[in-house]
């Protein structure tokens, strides 16, 4: 489902960017501990994050205890708050790599599904020109794919044409 709600939004980004190199699930077993260790991902707090509380979060095992990980989140709380105050909300900003609507994919079979497209990398190299980390193309495109940029339902799955009438323009 398209999503616009800026915290929202910057949940999902933190958690795309610590799911690099590991399953989904394996993150998603973490969604209410992060939501905790994370002040329920405001990204004004997140931000305020110091070596103290770093530290903290290295020794919390209800999270991915990677340095750099852990590190890019609170970086990249602060180029989200950046990018917030540059055009009034994160929200309109991303989704202006995909003209503000949502990208409907035709999806026949397993093969089908991409990593990554043309608006993931433009997403990425954008991001990262911001100064974000862990922000690769795949991990745009996860992102995109978690808040409805891109609609990767197959042809023939049930919930396919449910949302797309839920973003008819």
């Amino acid at each position: 489902m398209p999503v616009y709600d800026d915290r929202t939004i910057f949940e999902f980004l933190t958690l795309e960017s610590a799911q690099a190199g590991l399953s989904w699930y394996t993150v998603l077993r973490k969604r209410v501990a992060y939501r905790k260790a994370y002040l329920n991902f405001d990204p004004e707090k997140v931000s305020c994050f110091d070596k103290k509380k770093l530290e903290s979060l290295m020794q919390d095992p209800e999270i991915v205890r990677n340095r750099l990980k852990i590190e890019a989140s609170i970086n990249n709380a602060r180029r989200f708050l950046e990018v917030r105050a540059e055009y009034g909300s994160f929200s309109e900003h991303m989704w202006r790599f995909v003209d503000g609507k949502p990208k409907v994919n035709k999806i026949k079979r397993l093969a089908d599904y991409p990593a990554t497209s043309r608006e993931s990398d433009a997403l990425s190299r954008d991001l990262k020109q911001r100064g974000f980390k862990f922000m690769g193309s795949t991990i745009c495109y996860a992102h995109m794919q978690a808040i409805g940029m891109t609609n990767d339902y197959s042809l023939n799955c049930f919930r396919r044409e449910e949302i797309i009438e839920t973003y008819r323009f």
